[in-house]
C-alpha cells in the first residue's frame, strides 16, 4: 500500500510510482538481487555510454558544423563495457544481447520487446521473453562477478 505523504497544499496525498522491470521480477522472486544489480549496472553503463536513444544532446555542446560531437572518454570506455557484456550473452543480435539491449538499456518493457522481436520469423511470447531476460540476468551476474 502506498504511504500517504502531503501535497503541494498540505493535504493528503499518495503518490503513484512506476515500477520498472528488474524491481518487479525481484519483488516477484524471479531473479535474485545480484541479478538485478547485474541489470542495474548494465543499464548505468548503458546510460553512461549515451546509448539510450531518448537522451537529448547538451544544446549548449552542439557544434555549428554538421561534424557529429566527439564522445567523450568516458563515455567511450563505457560503451566499451557495455559491448563487452553484450558479447558475453552471445552479441547484440542474440536473444539475450538484443533483450538485455532493448529492456534493461531502452527501459522497454518485456511485453513490448517480445512484441517487437522475433527470430526466423516467428514472434516471441511473452513468457519465453521473461525467461530471455532472466537467463541474460544471470549470464551477466556471473559477468560481472556478483
Amino acid at each position: 500500500m502506498p504511504r500517504v505523504i502531503a501535497d503541494e497544499h498540505g493535504r493528503p496525498a499518495r503518490p503513484y510510482r512506476a515500477e520498472d522491470t528488474l524491481a518487479r521480477l525481484q519483488r516477484l522472486g524471479t531473479i535474485s538481487a545480484e541479478m538485478r544489480q547485474a541489470g542495474d549496472d548494465f543499464h548505468a553503463l548503458f546510460r553512461l555510454a549515451q546509448l539510450d536513444p531518448l537522451g537529448a544532446p547538451d544544446l549548449r555542446r552542439v557544434p555549428q558544423s554538421v561534424r557529429a560531437l566527439p564522445v567523450s572518454a568516458r563515455a567511450d570506455e563505457a560503451r566499451r563495457r557495455v559491448w563487452a557484456a553484450l558479447k558475453a550473452l552471445g552479441g547484440p543480435a542474440s536473444p539475450a544481447g538484443a533483450c538485455v539491449w532493448h529492456v534493461v538499456g531502452c527501459g522497454w518493457t518485456l511485453k513490448e520487446w517480445a512484441r517487437r522481436a522475433g527470430w526466423s520469423g516467428r514472434p516471441v511470447t511473452p513468457e519465453t521473453a521473461s525467461g530471455i531476460l532472466v537467463a541474460a540476468l544471470g549470464a551477466l551476474q556471473a559477468f560481472y562477478g556478483l
